[in-house]
Formats: structure tokens, sequence, C-alpha cells
């Protein structure tokens, strides 16, 4: 049968500091260290408030962990915020994503996506890098109302496919979300292109890759 590979969508497929890449010479010399920040608060506010039982918008987390970025890194212009806001929504995919996805379809596996982002945050980015047409399915948290990693969202991929969780194989770059996909019985797959320590040794992944062109050769 064929295997499925589900991709997490940010930081794994689409680049998420490709929107300061595109407006680095009027962000200036703090520009990487405001969206460092940036990411970090968006995916903070996410755990937080998962923890704390609640819920928000993932584009409006994104927004405010923006504003919060922005106000501790004041050399970057403020009046760049709708520009970079209008830049995340139609992220950059990496260069391997789509040949990536392309081999694995045309090894005949089924492939999808699972992430935190709203609906119209994911189609903005899949349609902006042409992949749609390689994607079985794009699942977004938004449905439950509560972020990754609660191993509530992870059911979205077995309920969406109607598999067992061993038929699956989770692609992050994303340390922490490997390791939880690797507790619900998912066959974790680490792409860890910042060469990072690992993390979480008793939710070992089955393979590390340096980039998603490795994934051809994983069955």
């Amino acid at each position: 049968m064929p295997s499925i590979f589900v991709f997490d969508a940010y930081g794994t497929l689409f680049d998420v500091h490709a929107a300061i890449g595109r407006f680095r010479e009027r962000a200036g010399p703090d520009a990487d260290r405001m969206s460092d920040l940036w990411r970090t608060k968006q995916l903070e506010y996410s755990w937080t408030l998962t923890l704390a039982g609640h819920y928000m918008d993932f584009w409006a987390l994104t927004e405010r962990a923006l504003d919060y970025a922005l106000a501790r890194v004041p050399s970057v212009p403020k009046s760049l915020k709708a520009d970079l806001l209008g830049a995340y929504f139609t992220l950059d995919a990496f260069p391997d994503a789509r040949s990536a996805l392309k081999a694995l379809k045309a090894a005949g596996h089924k492939t999808g996506i699972l992430s935190n982002g709203s609906p119209a945050m994911l189609r903005g980015a899949v349609d902006n890098a042409g992949i749609g047409g390689d994607l079985d399915g794009v699942l977004s948290v938004d449905s439950l109302k509560m972020f990754k990693p609660r191993p509530e969202v992870y059911a979205l991929v077995t309920d969406h496919f109607r598999c067992a969780p061993k038929d699956v194989t989770f692609v992050s770059s994303n340390r922490w979300d490997v390791m939880a996909s690797v507790s619900v019985g998912f066959r974790g797959v680490w792409v860890n292109r910042a060469m990072m320590p690992d993390e979480y040794l008793d939710f070992a992944p089955e393979r590390t890759v340096p980039d998603l062109s490795s994934l051809a050769a994983i069955r």
C-alpha cells in the first residue's frame, strides 16, 4: 500500500524568514533578529493559549507576534508591518519542497500538510508555491480550535486519510513537532536544516535528514 507523507508547513515546506528576506534592505541590520523573535513569539503564543484552554486564529497570532517583535527591535521600521504580513501570507517555499512532493507523488505516495496555520494562510502559501496539485490534503488545526503539539491535532491526519498512525510518515523541521508525532505513533522524520542538536531523546525520529530532497529514499 502507498504510504502517507504529511508535512508541517511553516519552516518545513515554507521558509518563515522569507518575509523579512524580501525587505532586508529596508529592515536594516537587525532584520534577522527581528524575524527570529517574530517566529519565536508566534509559536510561544500558540503553546501558551492552548495550555490555558484558549484559541485564537493563527493569522491573528502572527500579527500580534510581529507587533511584539517590532516593539522589541525598534531599528526595524514599524512602517514595514503591512508589507511583512503580506509577504508572510505568500511565503516562499524552500527550493526542494516542490521537487520532493513531486517525487513522492510519482512514487505512488499520498501527501498532505498538517499545520497550525489558518485555512486562508495555508491556501495563500500553497497557491503561491504552486504545490496544490501534489497534495492530497491540507489540514488546519482551526477545525479543532487548538494548536500543536496536542495529540488531537495529529488525529486529523488519521481521520482524513482513514489510516492507522503507523501508515503516516510525518515530516517537520521542528523537533518538538516530530516528538509529538512520534508520541502518537507516526514515523517521524526531522528535517534538520540548521544542524541543531537533538532533543526529546525518548521520542527519536525514525530518520533525520538535512533537507527535503533526501525524502525520496525513504520507504
